[in-house]
């Protein structure tokens, strides 16, 4: 009886780590972003493109349920979309949004901490739930379109431009006759 009994235990054993295996390999089967809209306004006209600013409440949840982190009892968390100052996965999902709206993310590993994790509140490989409430929606001014777009794109052209003009400089510096040789042959010449 002891010895079926040891049996079925090693065996239950040996299930609960196949599952357990199982159930790590279906997170790491989330290989792309999942957003799921929880609530939307009725109206929604103007929705969230890169470059506007967002005030969101979010929290932040492992696959197992673990709050990792949230903005409920703070201020709201400000983001300008395409400056990363979150998640890529987080940044991605907050595109196309309307203000009030309500949103699950999905955020597989590769898209949040990745191999790395974030030691010791998020092991490495995670996927991650965010569930966001978009709170206000500013969008960019033509100003600071500029600045995000084309000043960037201006600063890669001066580049090359300026370390060519110090090239060009440099190179007739070096190969520009010395000024007190040229003196002293005018006047040697003179002399005769």
């Amino acid at each position: 009886m002891r010895i079926r009994t040891g049996i079925a235990l090693i065996f239950l054993a040996a299930f609960a780590f196949v599952a357990a295996e199982d159930a790590d390999s279906k997170e790491s089967v989330i290989e792309q972003l999942v957003v799921e809209t929880l609530v939307k306004p009725e109206t929604c006209t103007i929705t969230s493109e890169m470059g506007d600013t967002l005030q969101i409440h979010y929290t932040g949840r492992l696959m197992d349920g673990k709050v990792i982190d949230t903005s409920l009892s703070r201020e709201p968390l400000v983001v300008e979309l395409g400056k990363r100052s979150v998640i890529t996965g987080l940044e991605q999902a907050l595109v196309g949004l309307c203000e009030g709206q309500k949103i699950k993310a999905t955020i597989p590993a590769h898209l949040a901490y990745g191999k790395r994790g974030f030691p010791p509140t998020i092991p490495r490989d995670s996927t991650l739930e965010f569930e966001v409430e978009v709170i206000s929606l500013s969008q960019q001014t033509p100003w600071q379109k500029l600045v995000n777009d084309i000043l960037p794109l201006l600063c890669l052209a001066l580049v090359p431009t300026l370390l060519g003009l110090v090239g060009l400089y440099l190179y007739n510096k070096a190969h520009a006759q010395p000024h007190g040789k040229k003196k002293s042959k005018d006047k040697k010449s003179k002399k005769k």
